[in-house]
């Protein structure tokens, strides 16, 4: 399918030219057949127009999705889902710390570390095979805010004073042999090359390429309560307070749907929505 080059504004502003290669990989990232996903492509495609925003596309595709199955809407609002672990940056630790469990980590979040110099709270420490990983988290609540530079600047200076300390402690049970910085959003170029001159380990929405959160999400069905599209933001954010970030974890406890007075229906909706999508891989 061909469509006219158009200009779309993206959540920075940003004016980048339309491209449907990557609509069509968002929505096969959902799992959807090739037959909805033409669809939906059709359809949006007849909509466009020079200006429009990201946000319209998204809308108008999410809605598609969701008429369709509620299940494939879920998928495709990850990346807002995530957005939606704000406004503070705490739900966000907790799960990147569950990504991590569920890689074979064992992990402590909100430390507090001594350094040569200070102490530090570090966002999450993880160990694994006798080595030990420091975790400091950038979460942006709002769509176009990128990490630059000085996000890892700060985070290398950090994690290099703790680990002069570290490295100093007869006592220690594993050695700290990296630092890593995840963003909710993106990388400049710049903290990229910094983060590849440092040794420091970067993670954002797409990297690294094909190891990104999202690919990380999917492959481990690891998908936070956000993503339901039947959930009320009121509901979600009574969850998020009490450390229910995963769905997996909401599946577990389901008995805070009844603190918040969901009906036994209701909750059988929820619960199966959730069950589906931590079952659901995509091809």
């Amino acid at each position: 399918m061909k469509t006219k080059p158009i200009d779309i504004t993206k959540s920075s502003g940003e004016k980048v030219k339309f491209s449907l290669a990557k609509l069509r990989a968002s929505l096969n990232r959902t799992g959807a057949d090739s037959h909805t996903v033409n669809r939906i492509i059709d359809k949006v495609n007849d909509e466009l127009y020079d200006g429009i925003s990201t946000k319209e596309i998204y809308n108008r595709a999410f809605a598609l999705l969701k008429k369709k199955k509620g299940i494939l809407a879920s998928k495709y609002k990850l990346k807002k889902a995530i957005y939606e672990l704000g406004p503070t940056g705490f739900p966000f630790e907790r799960f990147i710390g569950a990504i991590l469990q569920y890689s074979g980590y064992s992990v402590e979040i909100d430390r507090v570390l001594n350094g040569h110099c200070v102490t530090h709270q570090i966002d999450v420490l993880a160990h694994k095979n006798g080595e030990a990983i420091l975790i400091e988290c950038k979460f942006h609540s709002e769509e176009g805010l990128k990490c630059n530079v000085k996000v890892p600047l700060y985070i290398h200076s950090r994690y290099n004073d703790v680990k002069s300390f570290w490295d100093a402690d007869p006592k220690k049970d594993a050695d700290l042999t990296r630092g890593w910085v995840v963003t909710n959003t993106r990388f400049t170029e710049d903290a990229i090359m910094y983060g590849q001159c440092a040794n420091l380990y970067l993670l954002s929405w797409d990297y690294p390429k094909n190891d990104g959160l999202k690919d990380r999400i999917d492959r481990l069905g690891l998908y936070p309560i956000t993503v339901s599209t039947l959930l009320t933001g009121r509901e979600k954010q009574f969850l998020l307070g009490r450390n229910i970030v995963l769905c997996r974890e909401l599946v577990r406890d389901a008995y805070y749907l009844d603190h918040l007075g969901v009906s036994e229906t209701r909750k059988n909706h929820i619960l199966n929505e959730i069950k589906m999508l931590c079952q659901h891989n995509v091809p």
